[in-house]
């Protein structure tokens, strides 16, 4: 159709059977005027956090999927989470390492939100799980952008929580007032995207 740009298409690199693959390439093939990227859900590259949130694949099925996805030419935007349970900002800062080394197109970084009725809820009653503060949230999410290629396309800062369903971080539903916290923050400290970054060798699987 005239009036469609394109289309995004998030889900897991462990839903990418070939038979998708194939599909997505010659989609790719056919619409050369039109757009299409994958937006993959990875979250955290560390196995102890994965298994904890029930990701359900290993990492290598990710880097797997980027890297074929990018042969095909088709644009990949990774969605990481921040303020995981027993994550530090060294986790954090290898994860967005791995983002620069795989070569993905597009990165979303998501604030973690503790919804009513999920096992994060359970951890956040029982006092297991304390929320990131937004000054602490601000500052992972700068050196975030400070150690991030500065090919990689930002699509996304932060988020908000349904508001039926969120018990916490309540700040959170400010966006507004969170995202000028965040431009305020950079200027004050003269940082930027790609700031920090260091090239590192690509990686590559057999």
């Amino acid at each position: 159709h005239p009036l469609v740009a394109g289309i995004s298409i998030a889900t897991r690199p462990d839903c990418m059977a070939e038979n998708i693959m194939t599909m997505l390439v010659n989609l790719r093939e056919e619409f050369p005027d039109k757009f299409v990227w994958i937006e993959l859900g990875l979250q955290t590259i560390h196995p102890e956090t994965a298994g904890l949130i029930g990701r359900g694949y290993d990492l290598p099925v990710y880097d797997e999927c980027v890297m074929f996805l990018r042969q095909a030419q088709i644009p990949v935007v990774t969605h990481i989470i921040i303020g995981l349970p027993g994550e530090t900002r060294d986790h954090l800062s290898a994860t967005i390492d791995h983002l620069n080394q795989i070569g993905t197109w597009g990165v979303k970084l998501q604030l973690l939100h503790v919804l009513r009725g999920t096992a994060l809820a359970d951890l956040y009653e029982r006092g297991d799980y304390v929320p990131l503060s937004r000054d602490v949230y601000l500052d992972l999410v700068v050196a975030c952008l400070e150690h991030l290629s500065p090919a990689v396309v930002i699509h996304r800062l932060t988020g908000d929580g349904p508001k039926d369903l969120l018990l916490a971080p309540l700040w959170s539903q400010d966006k507004r007032s969170v995202l000028n916290a965040l431009h305020h923050t950079l200027k004050l400290r003269g940082a930027f995207q790609g700031r920090l970054y260091e090239p590192s060798a690509a990686i590559v699987h057999p």
